[in-house]
Formats: structure tokens, sequence, C-alpha cells
């Protein structure tokens, strides 16, 4: 090989190795801040599913209340409908999070 042609070989290598380097270094740094911010992600998305899950129960309750006040006897509106409010919480919540997490693309 000729001296021109073992630099050329030696800068390709050098710029080879650089790159690497390079992609290296931007997928850690990427894994850094994905790492820190699935952390948040899933922190909202707790509070998120404990609201999605309370607000349909406590609308739930108050208007079987609202009915047993007004039509006293059985059934219990409020156990019936604070029981349907948390099924349609979980349901809620469970496509939320399903969605968010990308499952339900």
């Amino acid at each position: 090989m000729t001296r021109r042609k073992e630099e050329e070989e030696r800068e390709r290598q050098e710029h080879e190795l650089t790159e690497q380097i390079a992609r290296k270094a931007k997928r850690r740094l990427d894994a850094r801040r994905h790492d820190a911010s699935a952390v948040w992600f899933w922190l909202g998305m707790f509070g998120l599913v404990g609201w999605s899950v309370a607000v349909p129960t406590v609308i739930g309750t108050a208007i079987g209340v609202w009915i047993d006040q007004r039509i006293p006897g059985d059934p219990s509106w409020t156990l019936t409908l604070m029981i349907v409010g948390v099924a349609v919480g979980i349901v809620v919540a469970w496509r939320w999070v399903r969605e968010e997490s990308g499952h339900g693309r």
C-alpha cells in the first residue's frame, strides 16, 4: 500500500470509530432521558387512573343517594350506582392506559 492509501484507510477507520462512539453516546443519552420521562409519565398515569375511577364512582354514588332520597326502599340505588361507577371507571382507566402505553394502536 502506498502512504496515501494508508492515510486514507486510517482516516476512514477513525471516522467510523467516531461515528460509532457518537451513536452510542446518543443512545445512552436518549435512554437516560427516556427513563426519567418514563418515571414521570407513569406517575402521572397513576394519578389519571385514580381520577378516572374516582370520578365515575363519586358521580354514581351521588346519583344513587339522590334517587334513594326520592324513592326509598329496595334496591339500594346508592350501592348499585356506586358499583356501576367503579366498573365504568375501571373500563375507562384500562382503555386509557392501554392507549397511552401503545397497545391500543
